[in-house]
């Protein structure tokens, strides 16, 4: 699938995420790892801004998305939080920051995806301060047998229809990152959840 289908395929689902701001099925889970970013924040695919409700300790906030569908509803409601925030249309693949520019660097449910997640991971570990941290909220590879095989058996057409593939490995990618070290892993609902503390390597 080539990039300009790809994210049109996001844009065609902003309406559905946008009502999501009022009430959030995966709340439950943003709220365990999202108030641990702390100081000036990149948040990757932020998308309409799901998480923002959840941020405590924050400084600032940079917001990329490759689709600008999904930034206009996140626009809508940034003004309503006290700490700054600045959004833009970027797509993390190939957009650059200056190294060891942010405190902390969060994705959620985007690493589903990337066309090359451990590149991606990788220019996490140089844009984070050497002492920052990476949190990562995001579903895959189950740890069950039998949804593991639904994963793999629905993945090309989920992964056609909405550009989401279902059964990616990513606590693999974190451990094949040479810029990342895994701090702690969480799991959730059979595994498909993966909540993930990593940091720069050093």
């Amino acid at each position: 699938m080539n990039k300009n289908e790809h994210i049109r395929k996001f844009d065609k689902q902003a309406k559905k995420y946008e009502k999501m701001q009022k009430k959030d099925p995966l709340a439950r889970f943003r709220r365990w790892i999202i108030p641990d970013a702390e100081g000036e924040v990149l948040e990757v695919a932020i998308g309409t801004g799901l998480n923002l409700p959840f941020y405590k300790n924050v400084t600032a906030l940079t917001g990329i998305d490759f689709s600008s569908e999904m930034l206009e509803p996140a626009s809508k409601v940034t003004a309503s939080y006290s700490f700054p925030i600045e959004l833009k249309q970027a797509d993390v693949e190939t957009v650059t920051f200056e190294e060891n520019r942010f405190d902390t660097i969060v994705s959620s449910l985007s690493f589903c995806s990337y066309e090359k997640p451990v590149e991606v991971l990788n220019r996490f570990g140089k844009w984070c301060k050497p002492d920052g941290k990476i949190l990562m909220l995001e579903h895959g590879k189950s740890t069950n047998g039998l949804l593991r095989g639904l994963q793999k058996g629905i993945d090309p057409l989920a992964y056609k229809m909405i550009g989401c593939h279902q059964d990616r490995d990513i606590l693999g990618y974190v451990e094949a990152s040479d810029q990342l070290e895994v701090v702690k892993v969480e799991r959730a609902f059979a595994g498909f959840f993966y909540f993930i503390w990593a940091r720069p390597r050093k």
